[in-house]
């Protein structure tokens, strides 16, 4: 998670160029206290109403708040609707030299109006003409693009089937986008996904990719195998998935799949959670995070961005602060009682990882503790630390030891990249939960020989490996005491 918010400084000033439909969300909050006498329907008492950009302007918006550098290309309708878009770009995107809006004739502006009350959706009204942009409006569109994507280093193509996306526009889009080794990143509609050939990353939601694929996705395996296909189909880099409360997948086309669970938060809105997904993926490529890291960052602003009301942006400081939260969690969900290790433990197994154990009381941990846990963690795929109880400890050391008390010590033991679990035991001898878990690897350090590893016998009777694990000189929590207290 640390290393997930130190990516987010660079996303600012990361330079993304994005094009796609833009539209006019409003919002019609009020209370609903009874039923119409006219009809069985709710009467809202309105409040207040609000308006925002978007479609690709909530793409954009979310790409100012996370500091981004964004040229943005699109079309409106010469109404009132279109009037109030140009106004909005002017009072939040601020430098509107770098925004290319062209207004079309006869065509009307798509407006989204939401009437909600107690934080819910009653209805929603849209009013839009659904064609593709004029061929003159379309070459106008293009030729931004080619003058702008030299100087990017990301293109999002946020497809809202509305008409600007025209194939034209795609097409030269993406064909320019190549010739630059800019990455494209489409938020894609419809079911014929081939408009999009050659595109770096696409970000369909699950129902799309099952209709774009012709194939099921009701499962992890099925969204896939769909993604797959349309990788092998559509010339695609990657197809991440957004899955709702199943998080994210990422797979890309050299075969590597990745999947990021989804982060538990109460649902208020999932208006615009897409727009999120996309503009922290762009804004992360540009920056130079690779993909599966940019994907992570993008699962944990859509968490943030679906507890809020209405069409709403991540900042990147409120994922700063979900990353370290996580953080925190993370580091209490890895001290496990026995039943919840062996649980993990079974799971690991099923997924083919090798799982690791190491023991000790590690009191005021030192460089060699790290260095042991270090090279334990590079002979498996999880590492369980077992840690003796306090009273295990004073047993085995004193009635001083131990320092730390074992919940001060397993939370810094949770706390290490190289540490899966933490357990505590308070036997004297961890003999009882090595014969539980059965690792694959046990370690211990160099200072004991194998015939004297506790567990070392059974953990080999089974084809097991005992790893002597090279000590770093100078380091002991005894001799760190004693300095303290001499």
């Amino acid at each position: 998670m640390s290393e997930l918010a130190r990516s987010i400084e660079h996303l600012a000033e990361a330079p993304v160029v994005c094009v796609g439909d833009l539209m006019l969300d409003r919002y019609v909050h009020g209370r609903v206290e009874r039923i119409s006498p006219e009809a069985p329907i709710p009467v809202i008492r309105v409040e207040r109403e609000t308006s925002m950009l978007g479609g690709a302007g909530n793409v954009v918006a979310n790409l100012a708040a996370l500091g981004a550098r964004t040229r943005f290309a699109s079309v409106v309708g010469d109404d009132d609707a279109g009037t109030r878009i140009l106004r909005l770009l002017a009072r939040d995107h601020g430098d509107t030299d770098q925004c290319r809006i062209i207004r079309e004739p006869g065509r009307q502006t798509t407006v989204k109006i939401r009437y909600v009350a107690n934080n819910q959706q009653l209805l929603r009204a849209d009013s839009e003409t659904i064609a593709p942009i004029a061929a003159t409006t379309a070459d106008a569109l293009v030729a931004d693009l080619r003058r702008a994507l030299p100087a990017a280093r990301a293109l999002v193509l946020s497809d809202y089937g509305k008409g600007v996306l025209q194939p034209h526009v795609v097409g030269s889009a993406i064909t320019a986008a190549r010739a630059a080794r800019v990455p494209v990143v489409v938020d894609p509609k419809g079911t014929d996904f081939s408009a999009y050939r050659g595109a770096d990353v696409v970000t369909p939601n699950r129902r799309e990719l099952g209709a774009a694929a012709r194939m099921p996705v009701s499962s992890h395996t099925a969204v896939v195998a769909a993604a797959q296909r349309l990788i092998e189909t559509c010339g695609f880099g990657a197809v991440v998935a957004t899955l709702s409360e199943d998080g994210l997948s990422v797979v890309q086309a050299d075969g590597t799949v990745t999947h990021v669970a989804a982060e538990t938060r109460e649902v208020f809105d999932v208006s615009g959670a897409g727009d999120t997904v996309v503009a922290v993926l762009a804004a992360a490529l540009a920056g130079r995070v690779e993909l599966v890291k940019a994907a992570r960052l993008a699962n944990v602003a859509a968490g943030i961005v679906i507890g809020k009301v209405g069409t709403a942006v991540v900042r990147a400081s409120e994922i700063t602060e979900a990353l370290h939260a996580q953080e925190w969690r993370d580091r209490e969900a890895k001290v496990l009682g026995l039943d919840e290790i062996l649980e993990r433990v079974a799971r690991w197994r099923r997924r083919g990882f090798r799982v690791g154990f190491a023991n000790g009381c590690f009191d005021l941990l030192h460089p060699g503790h790290i260095h042991l846990l270090d090279q334990a963690a590079a002979a498996c795929d999880r590492l369980v630390v077992g840690l003796n109880s306090d009273q295990s400890v004073r047993r085995l050391k004193g009635e001083r030891r131990p320092v730390q008390s074992e919940s001060a010590r397993a939370t810094v033991l949770a706390s290490l990249a190289s540490v899966d679990a933490v357990t505590i035991f308070a036997d004297d001898t961890p003999i009882a939960l090595i014969e539980a878990i059965r690792p694959d690897v046990l370690v211990k350090g160099a200072d004991y020989r194998i015939d004297q590893v506790v567990g070392g016998a059974f953990v080999q009777s089974y084809g097991g490996r005992v790893l002597l694990a090279g000590l770093a000189a100078g380091h002991s929590t005894t001799a760190t005491i004693a300095r303290m207290t001499g």
